[in-house]
């Protein structure tokens, strides 16, 4: 069973203006890989409040997987990719490059997408977009890997390579 946390940057779901319907598609998905959502923080889109909770998730709460969502395009108040790059200690780039190429096929904005995923001590931290419909999208792409990927970060498995 995988610990995972969800963080949600979002002001208007902050504040209670907005539901937050993507972090229930994470939910339900990563059940599908045998996470489970031991963590749930909806935040505002501030850097600073994005970058603690990050790190408590990481290092405090001890999970292996932290998804955030939210905060990854353009606007001024998008601050998920810095708050992330600010917090991990190496950067994953094949997760967000699988997510950018396969959802280019469905919507040329794919390429706007300033999302990052990275490895703080043994948790996997990536960066997803903010509408349910292309969280569903990006964890169809990377859920199939992702058990791997966990296994080898968090030492349950030390093999990579198939015979």
């Amino acid at each position: 069973m995988w610990r995972v946390g969800i963080l949600t940057a979002s002001d208007k779901g902050s504040r209670g203006e907005r539901e937050d319907k993507s972090a229930q598609v994470i939910r339900d998905m990563v059940a599908g890989i045998g996470g489970e959502v031991v963590s749930y923080r909806i935040v505002p889109d501030d850097l600073d409040v994005l970058k603690e909770i990050l790190i408590k998730m990481a290092d405090q709460e001890k999970l292996d997987l932290i998804l955030t969502t939210g905060g990854t395009g353009f606007s001024p108040r998008d601050n998920t990719p810095e708050a992330t790059r600010a917090v991990i200690e190496r950067e994953v780039p094949g997760i967000p490059e699988a997510i950018r190429y396969e959802s280019l096929k469905k919507t040329p904005r794919a390429m706007l997408s300033r999302a990052v995923a990275g490895i703080r001590h043994q948790t996997l931290i990536i960066n997803l977009p903010g509408s349910a419909k292309a969280v569903r999208e990006c964890l169809e792409v990377i859920l199939p890997a992702l058990s791997h990927g966990l296994e080898i970060l968090t030492g349950r498995s030390g093999e990579c390579g198939a015979d």
